[in-house]
């Protein structure tokens, strides 16, 4: 079964890749929020701190906010956004889980959402920390690349239910999802 091309916002009714045209859309806030996991071996998050490189948090927090800053250059098709704020937090996973949690808030005020800034983040920091673990853990995974909310725009506020297993989701505002 061959998918309708309107389905996807990139694909034009020809079938051919194409940047969504936003210029009827209004200006509105938009915040977008995701995550990802970096596991580890055990005991390489307790030596993250004593890396020779440094510290392995604040270079993954601002690997994550360059990323989310150059989204337009490394996506095809995304828009340039005048980001607002950029978060990234590295948090140790609990239960017993050897690695990392890694957080990404990306705001903005445009026609546009910032979902790909925000995953692009995570995933820029999860790259940055391997890079740093892996003189002492070559077997890191960088796993559950996700987005966790968004807001504003057309298609409303969005988040995942973080019990479900898979990509289970909950649309909070009964728009259709985006």
């Amino acid at each position: 079964m061959t998918p309708d091309p309107s389905e996807f916002s990139h694909i034009g009714a020809d079938g051919e890749a194409r940047m969504v045209d936003v210029s009827d859309k209004p200006v509105t806030r938009r915040v977008a929020r995701a995550g990802c996991r970096v596991l580890l071996a055990a005991g390489t998050v307790e030596r993250l701190r004593r890396l020779p490189k440094g510290d392995a948090h604040t270079v993954a927090r601002i690997a994550g906010i360059q990323g989310a800053k150059r989204v337009h250059e490394i996506i095809p098709l995304c828009h340039t956004l005048p980001l607002e704020h950029v978060e990234v937090t590295v948090d140790e996973l609990a239960g017993g889980v050897s690695g990392v949690e890694i957080r990404s808030e990306v705001v903005v005020t445009a026609k546009t959402g910032a979902e790909m800034e925000a995953l692009t983040a995570c995933s820029h920091a999860a790259l940055a920390l391997y890079d740093m673990v892996k003189a002492v853990d070559r077997g890191a995974v960088i796993t559950d690349l996700r987005l966790l909310t968004k807001s504003g725009g057309r298609s409303g506020d969005w988040r995942r239910d973080e019990a479900s297993d898979g990509p289970a989701e909950i649309q909070t505002d009964g728009k259709k999802p985006a």
